[in-house]
């Protein structure tokens, strides 16, 4: 008897339903090998996976997808209901602290070191039409950071001096308190945080030079340690025309004191 013989159409069945049931296998395994990660660890791996850094004063806002800092806040809140429990602080009766985790975390990341998870604000640069070329003195400017040993507030004032060229841009005054605000709204050390920002400047509106001097109280010695109530920092950079010219920096410093 002869063997039956299968029909073409049954044939190529086979293959293309092997080829579709793989699809969603491999969807389904992306997911799972996802699920469960903290946010944290996801972006931590992204920012590792680019080799870049990430210390308390760097800024992460490229490595952060749109609608994750509410995720970030929310695994933040987690943690510190944690550190709260460890301090034997009983935050199921007790009706000041019952929501205190959630408002730490929100304040640590959307305000007090949002300057690590934002991008840069945006700049209108100006042409230098007038062609100025006299110092410029932007300040005080309130600063609001925080040591980054001990998470303490550092709280003080910035003033900045600009000595644009000819071929300078120039920034609408606001800015500066934008930038300087950008930059100090994260865990860092004042005298990092100084040379930042003359950096920045230097960078964004290439002046003859920048200076920036600095002066805050550091809770980290007036609320903690020693409890010096008086002690304050005070530092400065001076770059370009600032760093050579004596008395450019003379008249900047001596107009800081009458301020």
């Amino acid at each position: 008897m002869p063997a039956k013989k299968i029909p073409a159409k049954t044939v190529g069945k086979t293959p293309a339903k092997k080829a579709s049931s793989l699809k969603p296998a491999n969807k389904v395994t992306a997911k799972k090998s996802d699920a469960g990660t903290p946010l944290s660890v996801v972006i931590r791996r992204r920012i590792e996976a680019q080799k870049s850094r990430f210390h308390a004063n760097d800024n992460i806002s490229k490595f952060i997808q749109p609608g994750e800092l509410e995720g970030l806040v929310n695994e933040v809140a987690e943690k510190m209901q944690a550190v709260l429990e460890s301090l034997v602080i009983d935050t199921e009766s007790d009706h000041n602290t019952k929501n205190t985790s959630q408002r730490v975390a929100k304040m640590f990341v959307k305000e007090v070191f949002n300057g690590r998870y934002i991008e840069q604000p945006t700049l209108t640069k100006f042409p230098n039409v007038s062609r100025l070329n006299e110092l410029m003195i932007i300040g005080p400017i309130t600063v609001r950071s925080a040591c980054s040993h001990h998470l303490c507030p550092i709280m003080g004032r910035i003033w900045i001096g600009v000595l644009p060229s000819k071929e300078s841009a120039l920034i609408g005054l606001s800015k500066y308190s934008r930038l300087t605000e950008w930059v100090m709204c994260r865990p860092q050390i004042q005298e990092e945080a100084v040379v930042e920002l003359a950096d920045m400047l230097e960078r964004k509106i290439k002046p003859i030079g920048v200076a920036i001097v600095m002066d805050a109280d550091h809770f980290c010695m007036q609320w903690r340690g020693v409890k010096d109530r008086d002690s304050k920092m005070v530092n400065s950079v001076m770059r370009g025309a600032f760093l050579k010219d004596s008395n450019l920096r003379r008249e900047f410093l001596s107009l800081l004191d009458k301020r």
